[in-house]
């Protein structure tokens, strides 16, 4: 018995774009005709292992030729329109089969963010292997003006970093959107705030030791993401990428709890970025209070993304056992 698959769809001006959920599929075979697309293949779709087909009607004319790339994930397929313009729906008929999922535009964008991807694996591959240089040249002298040699960097990375909820928000690639957004604020807290604002932090070994441990966590993830958009797995990469985070991310929140912890007296002093009160009470509320909430939040978000990653790690090789057997 032959299943229907789910399908979503997308267009542009001249194009129309399917995806198509089947997991491994096997035996492809998308054709048009007489403006009916026709699909069928073998594949492990939402219910399971089986054989999927289906057919659809287009709203308007499109040419015959059908170009379609399947990745282990899913096949996107590609059909040209006769005629350039933007269709209110996908089919010729009111009743839409339940299988389709309406302008699924944000889709389109992924290869924006394979290119935010590659901009960031190679500003972080360049922290990492500059301050690794620095280190052997330099020893414990490089310790000391990591911030100096390191932050414009740094800084650039963390904004393109912050696409990343974005991206998770309005669907473009297919990720959570609360770990995300955990991590990005708060290496963006540390950075931009503790570091950024605080000429007293530039010159603290704690700098070194957060910048670095950033760097380690993405050099694996980042280079895993690109082989990811060629369709390319390495089996290595692959275990490294989720299971250096093990050791390292702990050590980062760790790392990022010392200059938060390192701060607050520098922020007692300076009253930078305290909150004043009225004149009748006489006194202002330091910025440090916030710090000791942020440190409570700070281990509360490693709870969570720590269990999130977990998961991850979990799914991803019990799923390669089961392919395995």
């Amino acid at each position: 018995m032959t299943l229907t698959p789910l399908v979503y769809w997308a267009q542009r001006h001249e194009e129309i774009y399917l995806r198509v959920e089947l997991t491994d599929a096997l035996n492809i075979d998308v054709q048009v005709h007489e403006n009916v697309l026709r699909f069928q293949a073998l594949g492990h779709g939402a219910k399971g292992q089986h054989e999927y087909e289906f057919s659809l009607e287009f709203l308007l004319p499109v040419k015959s030729e059908v170009s379609y790339k399947s990745t282990q994930r899913q096949i996107n397929i590609i059909v040209r329109k006769e005629q350039r313009g933007w269709w209110e729906r996908l089919t010729a008929h009111e009743r839409k089969p339940v299988f389709l999922a309406p302008d699924f535009d944000r889709w389109l964008d992924e290869s924006d963010a394979e290119m935010e991807i590659q901009e960031k694996f190679l500003g972080f591959s360049w922290i990492f292997v500059n301050m690794t240089v620095r280190l052997f040249i330099f020893g414990q002298d490089s310790l000391y003006d990591t911030f100096h040699t390191i932050s414009d960097v740094m800084f650039f990375c963390q904004i393109l970093a912050s696409v990343e909820v974005l991206n998770a928000a309005f669907g473009v690639v297919r990720s959570s959107v609360t770990p995300a957004l955990i991590q990005v604020v708060g290496r963006n807290f540390v950075l931009f705030v503790i570091f950024g604002s605080l000429e007293e932090m530039h010159h603290r070994p704690v700098v070194f030791f957060v910048f670095y441990l950033w760097s380690g966590i993405e050099i694996f993830r980042y280079p895993f993401y690109m082989l990811g958009c060629f369709n390319t797995e390495w089996k290595t990469l692959t275990w490294l990428r989720y299971t250096v985070w093990i050791p390292l991310y702990p050590l980062g929140v760790l790392a990022e709890a010392v200059a938060v912890i390192q701060s607050i007296p520098i922020f007692n002093q300076t009253k930078l970025f305290s909150i004043p009160l009225p004149r009748a009470i006489g006194t202002s509320i330091s910025f440090s209070y916030v710090l000791h909430v942020y440190l409570i939040l700070m281990f509360l978000g490693l709870f969570i993304n720590f269990r999130h990653l977990y998961k991850q790690r979990k799914r991803r090789f019990r799923t390669k056992k089961r392919k395995a057997h």
